[in-house]
């Protein structure tokens, strides 16, 4: 197929590329995969190169400039429908069935079945392309590519953290079966990845997470950290930051993110000084968040905005006086560059690639622990020269550090390196 294609001329390393991504899932607000694909596809665009997406659920906003191509799945997690049970007609797809009862047994087969689907859509179609960019669905399927034409993946951060995170926090031992379960796409992440001969990686944190906990060679890797639309999240003129308001961008009830620190800490600074704590999102109706502000006792002082368009949440970041990162872990932190980028004073874990990302433009404190955020929050908030310092720093370094544009150079020297690669024992027989 398209290695023919390949060897019928000589290769130019140097011409403008024709890229394919492919990502499972891209939430084009939230969970970082569907922000990701958005902005890094737009901005292989503006370098001159052709680019196509291949994705599964939700819709995904894309530039008009870019082709979209969305492969028919059972979409089994969609809010709206949430484990609808599929007819006979949509079963007899043996893909189908395998997503389904995968789900039926508290598994998570939406990167395993991906891939197989972006195979299929594929397999007629690789002389149409110089490269596939896989965004960590690390599919079986992925391999199956790879034997026809130049592959590489980009792996955020690895989910082994995730993983492990939750089963530390799970109460008892069902729930950790349940979490296994859950998880049980992981092993096949690992396989498939120690196949890749190039890995694109947001950090070098990540990088060295992802080599120890996958057993990587580190110098399979090239570190291109994730840039910030600039254009959208930047300083809004005009508008009056409030001397209490602290914003946080993630109400996930999932232990990793931290949240529940924050709000012990928010309970200690509440007692000292007044203070409202907005979170963009919704939490689980039930969930652990939602009942750990009610026995805080802290509902009047905490906001949660529900989903918000990009627009709204600079503008709440407009007016927030410091912006905070709890995370255990993150393989970036997308969160705390959108909110420098905005010029809002960040304070932040040092959980993962965190410290790469906020350097010395923002207060770095110790994963878990509410007494240090609290400190934290009382020293931004009780003074203004420091808030506004910090704001200064945060915004000038994603400037210097964090664009699309410098992601996007770096993600091409990840193609022009596979692509030779892929291409190298070809030239050599010729």
């Amino acid at each position: 197929m398209a290695s023919d294609a390949s060897r019928a001329r000589p290769w130019d390393f140097d011409r403008p590329l024709r890229i394919c991504l492919l990502s499972y899932r891209t939430n084009p607000h939230c969970g970082g995969q569907g922000v990701y694909i958005r902005n890094l596809s737009r901005a292989l665009k503006d370098l001159g190169h052709h680019v196509e997406v291949v994705t599964g659920p939700p819709d995904i906003q894309l530039d008009p400039r870019i082709g979209l191509h969305r492969l028919a799945c059972l979409d089994l997690y969609n809010p709206e429908a949430l484990f609808r049970i599929p007819s006979l007609r949509e079963l007899i797809n043996p893909i189908n069935l395998v997503e389904w009862l995968s789900v039926c047994t508290m598994g998570f087969p939406e990167p395993f079945t991906f891939g197989l689907r972006a195979f299929l859509f594929l397999r007629n179609r690789f002389q149409q392309y110089d490269i596939v960019h896989d965004n960590q669905s690390l599919s079986y399927g992925l391999l199956a590519v790879k034997r026809f034409i130049p592959t590489v993946a980009t792996i955020h951060h690895p989910i082994t953290v995730d993983r492990n995170t939750a089963l530390r926090a799970a109460p008892n031992m069902m729930r950790k079966a349940q979490i296994m379960r859950w998880y049980s796409f992981v092993g096949m992440q690992k396989r498939v990845s120690k196949r890749l001969g190039h890995i694109i990686t947001v950090s070098k944190s990540a990088r060295d997470d992802i080599a120890r906990e996958f057993g990587i060679p580190r110098d399979r890797f090239i570190v291109a950290p994730n840039g910030v639309d600039t254009s959208l999240f930047r300083p809004v003129d005009g508008v009056e930051r409030d001397r209490n308001r602290v914003i946080v961008t993630n109400s996930s009830d999932i232990p990793l993110k931290g949240l529940h620190y924050l709000l012990k800490a928010v309970k200690r600074v509440h007692v000292i000084k007044p203070v409202n704590l907005v979170v963009i999102g919704t939490p689980k109706e039930n969930g652990r968040i939602r009942h750990l502000v009610s026995e805080l006792g802290i509902g009047e002082i905490v906001k949660f905005t529900g989903r918000v368009s990009n627009e709204e949440l600079v503008s709440h970041y407009a007016r927030a006086w410091v912006a905070v990162v709890p995370s255990l872990y993150e393989g970036f932190g997308l969160p705390a560059a959108e909110a420098m980028a905005c010029g809002v004073p960040v304070i932040s874990t040092t959980g993962g690639a965190l410290p790469e990302v906020v350097g010395d433009a923002g207060m770095l404190v110790p994963p878990g622990d509410s007494d240090a955020l609290a400190y934290a929050l009382l020293e931004v908030l009780r003074n203004q020269e420091k808030a506004r310092t910090l704001g200064v720093k945060g915004y000038r370094r994603v400037l210097k550090n964090f664009t699309w544009e410098q992601a996007a150079r770096k993600t091409v020297q990840a193609y022009r390196e596979t692509i030779r690669d892929h291409h190298r024992p070809q030239q050599t027989q010729n």
